[in-house]
């Protein structure tokens, strides 16, 4: 019987443009109150520079013109969660560290708590590689020197009453590491996670004195999760917080910095071995993330010890070819940015991986919100490749990707385009990498996915579900027209339907939109549709590129019918297609991982001159 790794959603970050109208007007509204907030606290540009599930970040300056970091919790939240802003507030300002920001206050305005610091300067090393690929062997033991120093006065700390009291992180990831490249240094912020540690790099209970020891709970942890993509086993199964916590944050950083990768999770077959570092540097790197608690520790003692010595290397940068990429990428031009979204049923794939979970009953929202919890129960390399199909959804790009295991390796049919030049280096190590851990899986199934702009995104709306959805006439499928390069490509054209339906799109879609789909099959062109119908609000995600100019009136014509077909719709659920430009299938032989790969002896040879 064939095993599927049937199509699933790999959400990151919802993007404004999927919200209802109600929900984004309400977040914009959020913005603006908070904005407004700190303007009467006499700051000045003050932008918003991030978010998460538990608030928002603003930036702003004073009016001496310091620059400084605003942490806003969601004032929606329990009472509890909304507590650890201010024990995130109180654990970093016990830090002084120049690789930590320092906490200026911590106020309420009303229900709302902020977190007032000062700004590291620079960018997230997340948002760093996503822009320029990996790092070069220099840089990446650069950082880990770095990254040594903290660790080590984290291990260290001490109370100003003498007290040794270790101090776990808990989140150390690329996008929690602010890069000054005019420097070359990092900030480690998002103290969100932060706990005093339980037990002490030796694994005994952290008490000074018996009275202490007597009051401690040691059977629970007081660790809190970080992100699943980086976190070691011991944090991710509740054990006790410990300075080891953050040395496993560490070694998954610098692995992802190395491989241009957004996780840990493809070490097995993307080994640091494999990633062009100097030897020594390499094993260290390796042992720390060995699945082997004790080759961790001693691994990480030595990383700790010797990163003093290391971080004098002589590495001048390589002069080294781009990479080439497996699979076809085609650079579009936009004037506008791309929001895009990695579109793939995954109710079954889960169902697959948690038969004890009842996947049906759980609303979207919420494995949107959850998903990558579910990523437990699955092995360590369909975790790679599930991150780094989901890294892909980082850069602006439209696209499609249908994989197939079989017993002789993996044939895969993709199209991407990708509508930023700058970030091809970065794009084609991140589909790479994706390809290798394809490859290292053995098993016999498919596995599908579409990548569209989520600002092309059509929402209709209606009062009850009794109604039928009505698209105002004023409304249009966008698509642009790019011709065809000559040659035998064009004859093979891929179809709508080879692909097959997924099990889990609930939504039928009617007769009179399914006729203009089949005629638009026979049209050459690339991109996808896909109805979401929900109880009183309709999605259509589209991207599509016209491949012959001379049908364009005709092309125009069955997108505007399928619109008026719309008002057929019946039922909530998902139903859409996919189409490639050509049928292109790339075969490629399975793996078990890529071969060793190091820093040259004599790096000399190969220096830019």
């Amino acid at each position: 019987m064939e095993h599927n790794l049937k199509h699933f959603y790999i959400p990151e970050e919802q993007s404004i443009y999927l919200l209802s109208h109600q929900d984004a007007a309400k977040l914009k509204a959020w913005i603006k109150l908070c904005i407004r907030q700190l303007e009467r606290l006499g700051y000045q540009d003050i932008e918003l520079i991030g978010k998460g599930a538990f608030g928002f970040v603003f930036g702003g300056t004073t009016s001496a013109g310091t620059e400084l970091v605003f942490k806003f919790s969601r004032i929606n939240l329990p009472q509890h969660v909304q507590d650890r802003l201010e024990e995130e507030s109180y654990i970093q300002s016990l830090l002084s560290h120049p690789r930590i920001p320092k906490v200026i206050d911590y106020v309420r305005v009303g229900k709302q708590r902020i977190l007032v610091m000062t700004r590291a300067p620079g960018r997230d090393l997340d948002w760093y590689t996503l822009q320029h690929g990996s790092f070069s062997p220099r840089l990446t033991v650069k950082i880990a020197a770095q990254l040594a120093e903290l660790l080590l006065y984290l291990r260290h700390f001490q109370t100003e009453d003498r007290l040794h009291r270790p101090i776990v992180h808990g989140d150390i990831k690329p996008s929690n590491l602010v890069y000054d490249d005019q420097t070359e240094t990092i900030q480690l912020v998002d103290w969100g996670s932060s706990v005093f540690a339980q037990l002490d790099a030796q694994g005994q209970f952290m008490a000074n004195g018996v009275m202490d020891l007597m009051s401690s709970d040691l059977q629970s942890t007081n660790a809190k999760l970080g992100d699943i993509y980086f976190i070691g086993d011991d944090q991710l199964n509740g054990g006790l917080s410990s300075p080891r916590f953050d040395e496993q944050g560490v070694a998954a950083t610098l692995y992802a910095l190395a491989s241009g990768q957004g996780a840990r999770f493809g070490r097995k077959v993307v080994t640091p071995l494999s990633l062009g570092l100097p030897l020594e540097f390499a094993k260290i790197l390796n042992g720390m993330m060995n699945h082997e608690v004790k080759q961790q520790h001693e691994a990480a003692d030595y990383f700790l010890s010797h990163m003093g010595r290391l971080q004098h290397l002589v590495l001048p940068e390589l002069r080294e070819p781009g990479p080439v990429p497996k699979l076809p990428v085609w650079i579009g031009d936009t004037d506008r940015n791309i929001d895009t979204v990695v579109y793939s049923s995954r109710k079954s794939f889960l169902r697959q991986q948690h038969p004890d979970i009842d996947v049906d009953a759980i609303e979207d929202e919420q494995l949107d919100k959850y998903y990558k919890n579910y990523l437990q129960g699955m092995g360590e390399t369909e975790k790679g490749f599930v991150a780094a199909v989901s890294r892909l959804g980082r850069f602006p790009i439209v696209g499609g990707l249908t994989v197939k295991w079989q017993t002789d390796g993996i044939r895969i049919e993709s199209a991407f385009s990708l509508f930023d030049v700058q970030m091809k280096k970065s794009f084609i190590q991140a589909l790479n990498s994706m390809v290798s851990l394809a490859r290292a899986l053995y098993q016999e199934g498919t596995f599908k996915a579409v990548m569209y702009d989520a600002r092309d995104t059509i929402h209709i709306d209606r009062v009850s579900e009794q109604q039928p959805f009505r698209v105002p006439k004023r409304i249009r499928i966008p698509f642009s027209v790019t011709p065809a390069p000559e040659g035998s490509l064009n004859e093979k054209m891929h179809s709508y339907f080879e692909d097959g339906r997924d099990p889990d799109e609930h939504l039928v879609l009617p007769d009179s939109i399914m006729k203009e789909i089949q005629a638009l099959d026979d049209i050459h062109h690339t991109g996808c549709i896909i109805f979401e119908a929900l109880p009183k609000n309709l999605k259509i995600h589209n991207y599509y590129r016209l491949l012959d100019p001379s049908r364009e009136q005709e092309f125009s014509q069955h997108l505007l019918n399928i619109l008026n077909a719309v008002q057929d719709i019946r039922g909530i659920g998902i139903g859409g297609f996919m189409k490639m430009p050509y049928k292109d299938t790339r075969f490629f032989e399975h793996i078990s991982s890529c071969p060793e790969r190091y820093y040259p002896r004599n790096p000399l040879n190969a220096v830019r001159s």
